[in-house]
């Protein structure tokens, strides 16, 4: 994830404290890992000294003093060329699904076993996600989360199918 690039972008909307960049984080972007306080405030530190953002005003409402940051031409850039990059397809398989299966077969464990486990909890996940898609007053931002998982889980599924009909081979390979 790219945390700084993610502030500048809601911070081109308008001026906004940390605690608000927080909760426009975990709002706007549903499903993703929230977004710890800490890591917030200590990236506006970073993207500040950067010249990225600078401090628009303090203010004190009703509680504590809170920082309000602003979008410099500097930090607009970064964010603008950022937004125009295309992401690199991942080069090498790590998801944790295929080491467990993989080390499975070298260890002599079950790994049939754990692919049915891991598909059926594969399978709760997708109804959790339909459930929440087509919930009323689902917004947008939640459908393409749900969608993006849903179709990552589908690709899990179809390769775990894949991986039962080759265990037998893959077996053979892994015993030599």
């Amino acid at each position: 994830m790219s945390t700084p690039q993610i502030l500048l972008a809601l911070l081109a909307e308008r001026p906004k404290h940390g605690y608000e960049l927080k909760r426009e984080h975990d709002e706007r972007l549903p499903g993703a890992k929230p977004l710890p306080y800490g890591q917030v405030y200590s990236t506006l530190q970073r993207l500040e000294r950067d010249g990225f953002v600078a401090v628009a005003e303090v203010v004190q409402e009703s509680g504590p003093e809170r920082t309000v940051y602003e979008l410099t031409a500097k930090g607009e850039e970064r964010m603008r060329a950022w937004l125009a990059e295309t992401e690199p397809p991942l080069p090498y398989v790590g998801g944790a699904l295929f080491s467990r299966v993989v080390m499975a077969l070298v260890a002599g464990g079950d790994a049939r076993a754990g692919l049915d486990r891991q598909r059926a909890a594969h399978l709760e996940r997708m109804r959790e996600l339909t459930r929440a898609k087509t919930a009323p007053g689902a917004s947008a931002a939640e459908v393409l989360a749900a969608d993006y998982a849903l179709l990552h889980l589908d690709a899990d599924l179809r390769w775990m199918e894949l991986a039962v009909h080759r265990l037998a081979d893959l077996t053979k390979e892994i015993s030599r």
